[in-house]
C-alpha cells in the first residue's frame, strides 16, 4: 500500500524573488595619493572621521619641498594679479582705439598721396636769392619709381589699418576672452602644483584608511588615505538571463550578511540600476543589477558579502500550490488530490512562483483540498526538477 503525504491547499500571499550574492561597495570611493615628495607636517583626519569635500586631510612641510613646488606659490600670486589686471583694466581697449585712429589717419594720407600721383604733380624746390630762401614751383609727372614706392606705402598702411581694426574689435567689449582664458590657465597650473603639497577630500565621506603620520618622509605615489561615502552602500549582483526581464529599477530587496550576527530582520534595499548588456562567463550569460541598502547601519561595511533577494512580484489572497506537488504529464502540469484514499490527477495552469509555491491560475482545485506532496512518479519528473 502506497503512503501519500498530503497538505491542505491554502490561500495566501506569494512573493516571487530572484536571489544572488554580491559584495558591498560605497557609492563613491577614492584612494588619495601623494603627488610629490616631502615630510608630513600636519595630519587632520583619522580612520572613522567624517570629512567634507575640499577639506585638507594632511599637508607637507614647505621647507621639505623641491624648488619648483616652492616657487609655485609665487607664480600663483603673480598669475592671480595678472588675471585681475586683465579682468578690471580698460587700458588695452583704450590703447587699441588710439592705435586704430592713428592707423586710419596714416591710411588716408597714403591713399590721398597715391591718388595725387595719377595726374600732374607740383614739384617744389628751394633756392637762395640775395641770401633769402625762395620757393620755386614747377609742373611735372610722377616717375615709375615714385608710384611704386607710394603703392608699397599704401599697402602697408592698409595692412596696419586692418590689424588695428581686428585688435579693436577684439577688445572693444572688454578684455579678450582668449587672454582671460590664458591667464586663468596660468593660475590653474600654479594652483595645481601647489595642491600637490596637500591631501584634499574629493567628496563628503568617511575616512576608511589613514596612513600618514607627522614627520613621515613620503614619495610621490604613496597612498595617504581612502575615503568612502558610507551614506550610500551598494551591492552589485549577477542575475541570469532567464530572470533579468523580471527585474526592474525600483523593486524592493532584502539582504542578509553572514558577518552581521544577531539581527532578527534582513536589511532592506532597492534596485537602482539594471545593466542592459549581459556578460558571458563560462557559457552563462548574466546581467549586473545594483541594489542600494536603505537601512544600512555601522555593522555593514564595504567588502562584506551579501545574500540578496530581489522581490520581482507580490500577489495577495491567491490559491497556492506547493511546487513539490507539481508533475509533468504529456508536457502538461498536473497535481494529484487524495480523494477517498486514491490519487486523482488534476491539470493545472500556474502563474507566478516562489521557491516553495506557485499561484493557481486555472484548475479544479479549491482551498482546503488535500494535495499529494509525493505524487506517483511520472516520466516527466517533478516540476522544476
Amino acid at each position: 500500500m502506497t503512503f501519500y503525504q498530503t497538505a491542505a491547499v491554502e490561500r495566501g500571499d506569494l512573493i516571487a524573488s530572484v536571489g544572488a550574492t554580491g559584495s558591498v561597495r560605497a557609492r563613491q570611493s577614492a584612494a588619495l595619493i601623494w603627488q610629490t615628495t616631502g615630510i608630513v607636517e600636519a595630519v587632520n583626519a583619522g580612520v572613522g572621521d567624517r570629512v567634507s569635500r575640499d577639506g585638507v586631510l594632511a599637508s607637507l612641510d614647505k621647507a621639505s619641498l623641491n624648488q619648483s613646488v616652492i616657487l609655485a606659490e609665487a607664480d600663483l600670486a603673480s598669475a592671480k594679479k595678472a588675471l585681475e589686471d586683465l579682468s578690471n583694466s580698460d587700458t588695452a581697449r583704450a590703447q587699441a582705439l588710439r592705435t586704430l585712429d592713428a592707423a586710419e589717419e596714416a591710411y588716408k594720407k597714403a591713399y590721398n598721396y597715391r591718388l595725387g600721383l595719377n595726374g600732374k604733380i607740383t614739384i617744389t624746390d628751394t633756392y637762395l636769392e640775395f641770401g633769402v630762401p625762395k620757393v620755386r614751383y614747377t609742373k611735372g609727372y610722377a616717375d615709375a619709381e615714385t608710384i611704386a614706392d607710394a603703392d608699397e606705402k599704401l599697402a602697408l598702411a592698409e595692412a596696419q589699418l586692418d590689424d588695428a581694426r581686428r585688435n579693436y574689435e577684439r577688445l572693444k567689449n572688454g578684455t579678450d576672452p582668449a587672454d582671460i582664458a590664458a591667464a586663468e590657465a596660468r593660475v590653474a597650473a600654479a594652483q595645481a602644483t601647489l595642491n600637490t603639497t596637500y591631501i584634499v577630500a574629493p567628496f563628503d565621506g568617511t575616512v576608511t584608511q589613514a596612513d600618514p603620520a607627522i614627520g613621515d618622509q613620503i614619495t610621490a605615489g604613496t597612498v595617504a588615505f581612502r575615503v568612502d561615502d558610507l551614506s550610500h552602500l551598494l551591492v552589485d549582483v549577477q542575475v541570469s538571463e532567464v530572470d533579468i526581464n523580471t527585474v526592474a529599477v525600483g523593486q524592493n530587496a532584502s539582504l542578509t550578511f553572514d558577518a552581521v550576527l544577531g539581527r532578527a530582520e534582513p536589511y532592506k534595499g532597492t534596485v537602482v540600476q539594471v545593466n542592459q548588456a549581459g556578460v558571458t562567463v563560462q557559457g552563462v550569460v548574466s546581467f549586473t543589477v545594483t541594489v542600494e541598502l536603505t537601512d544600512a547601519d555601522e555593522l555593514v561595511k564595504p567588502g562584506m558579502t551579501a545574500a540578496v533577494n530581489i522581490i520581482v512580484e507580490e500577489v495577495n489572497d491567491v490559491i497556492l500550490i506547493p511546487n513539490r506537488a507539481v508533475r509533468l504529464v504529456d508536457s502538461e502540469r498536473v497535481v494529484y488530490l487524495l480523494v477517498d484514499g486514491q490519487p486523482v490527477m488534476v491539470k493545472v495552469l500556474l502563474g507566478s512562483t516562489s521557491g516553495a509555491d506557485s499561484v493557481l491560475v486555472q484548475g479544479d482545485i479549491k482551498e482546503g483540498d488535500p494535495i499529494i506532496l509525493n505524487p506517483p512518479s511520472t516520466n516527466g519528473g517533478p516540476f522544476g526538477g
